[in-house]
């Protein structure tokens, strides 16, 4: 139980901080270099709005996964 409480956090914070980070458009976030691989591939805004998309995925799944 405790270890799916701790996953379920992990996953909620981490979808929380994705979509705050494309809502608020963060440059330390998109100039990162794991992240200019899809700026590259879809722009500045393309991006903010596939890790947006990402963020509510993973918060989503989180509960999904509760069990």
């Amino acid at each position: 139980m405790g270890d799916n409480l701790l996953f379920m956090v992990l996953m909620v914070l981490i979808g929380l901080f994705c979509i705050v980070s494309s809502i608020c458009n963060w440059n330390f976030f998109f100039e990162n270099r794991k992240a200019y691989i899809f700026v590259k591939l879809f722009g500045r805004n393309g991006a903010r709005i596939f890790y947006g998309i990402l963020g509510i995925v993973l918060a989503v799944l989180a509960f999904a996964v509760k069990n």
